[in-house]
């Protein structure tokens, strides 16, 4: 599993705290594995979960209608990205 980032561990733990994830913790997230259909088992309305959760944390919203979603929810490193390139300080 590939080291996460600073950043990831924080959104990860936004993450898993927000969808009470009670059998994996945020260390355990491998930031190149898939959120959807993967070890997590995440679906759409986890990922509305996880928008709005990100929106209050980081200041910025994560659109349902933007195009890039499927490539924005691909991994936590993915994701992690984003809020970095959007949050607000």
């Amino acid at each position: 599993m590939a080291e996460q980032t600073s950043a990831q561990y924080e959104l990860a733990t936004l993450i898993v705290e927000c969808l009470n994830l009670d059998t994996v913790t945020a260390e355990q997230i491998d930031p190149d594995a898939p959120l959807f259909g993967g070890e997590l088992g995440l679906d759409s309305i986890d990922a509305l979960e996880i928008a709005l959760a990100v929106s209050k944390r980081y200041g910025f919203q994560l659109r349902s209608d933007n195009p890039d979603n499927r490539q924005i929810f691909t991994s936590l490193r993915t994701l992690s990205d984003h809020v970095e390139q959007n949050r607000v300080s």
